[in-house]
């Protein structure tokens, strides 16, 4: 699998209170880049300390090596309108532009073989946190609540980039974010063999071929690998590996529409490791998803769109569109997709 053409760069300029309107030009001006092509970016000086990556890292294990029926007593609701709690192998179905039940029921022959467990701002009165019960895992809730504010920070750094490489007052995006009602999910990808992945009619997959919903996600990822990136223009696809001591950051859906296409969300998958023979290993990831406030009307920003360029996307709140999404994740799941 070809590398990735990710650019690298540092976000300090936009997390240090002294850095000159030149340095914040230049850091925006490449991420401006970065997203026109790839749509991703890796992060440095971002701010956050290895050693609290590596702790969520631990958490997440701890939590992933409980027994099955421990985990679920913090279990995910139903349908994907309420996304919290512990999500079991095979419930959640990753999909691209798929919405119809038949549809929706066929993808699901193919089941994504992960788990999950969702957490998200503990002020969010629309999606309460489903925590597991007080004495099961002794410090996952607080440490968690923490490394959530803290990735906070990071989305808004790049929010205020991007307004300015559009030309826009630096807290345009920032304010359109305030309430952050954003989402951090706990990956676990169990071991699995080989063959079950890769024959030519496969029994499972890692994570199905899609974008994200919201306007920014941010991920940390172990060193196994096997995150890859659709190329917008060959259609290629190519591995985004891990950099030490970075973070990566990826447009969704919503930066795509709000942007009229001028930041691309593109297409990505999971699967094994090439150099995996008889079995793939376990791995974990730590997505951080940032959606604007509920309300927000999504269309072409100023400067996105014109004469030349008309906008490309109906306008729609955030709200709907990402629970518009959401609802095709758990369709068919095996419980009442009507009801939370």
């Amino acid at each position: 699998m070809p590398p990735s053409s990710i650019p690298v760069l540092s976000i300090a300029p936009f997390l240090c209170p002294t850095a000159s309107h030149d340095e914040k030009a230049d850091t925006a001006a490449t991420l401006d880049a970065a997203f026109r092509t790839v749509g991703f970016a890796h992060l440095t000086a971002h701010g956050i300390d290895a050693a609290q990556v590596d702790a969520c890292f631990s958490w997440s294990k701890s939590f992933f090596s409980l027994p099955p029926s421990t985990k679920l007593l913090s279990p995910h609701p139903p349908s994907g309108s309420h996304h919290r709690g512990y999500s079991a192998p095979g419930v959640e179905k990753l999909s691209q532009n798929v919405f119809t039940p038949a549809e929706l029921a066929a993808l699901r022959a193919v089941p994504d073989y992960k788990e999950s467990f969702d957490s998200g701002n503990p002020a969010d009165a629309t999606q309460p946190n489903i925590w597991p019960p007080e004495g099961v895992l002794p410090g996952f809730q607080p440490f968690m609540e923490g490394f959530f504010f803290e990735l906070e920070g990071v989305v808004k750094a790049v929010l205020r980039a991007l307004a300015l490489a559009l030309g826009l007052e630096e807290g345009f995006l920032e304010r359109k974010h305030a309430q952050a009602l954003f989402q951090l999910r706990l990956l676990h990808y169990p071991p699995i063999p080989a063959d079950m992945l890769r024959k030519d009619e496969a029994e499972v997959a890692r994570i199905a071929a899609h974008s994200d919903f919201g306007t920014l996600t941010l991920l940390f990822q172990d060193e196994i690998g096997g995150l890859e990136i659709q190329d917008p223009v060959s259609r290629r696809w190519r591995s985004a590996d891990a950099v030490p001591g970075a973070v990566l950051v990826n447009v969704g859906d919503l930066l795509e529409r709000w942007s009229n296409g001028r930041w691309c969300s593109a297409v990505h998958r999971v699967v094994g490791p090439e150099d995996a023979e008889d079995m793939i290993p376990a791995r974990y990831s730590i997505p951080y998803f940032a959606t604007a406030d509920p309300g927000t009307v999504i269309e072409a920003l100023p400067g996105c769109w014109g004469e030349d360029n008309p906008k490309k996307f109906e306008a729609v709140t955030a709200w709907d569109y990402v629970q518009m999404r959401m609802a095709a994740l758990y369709a068919g799941s095996g419980d009442d997709d009507d009801e939370d």
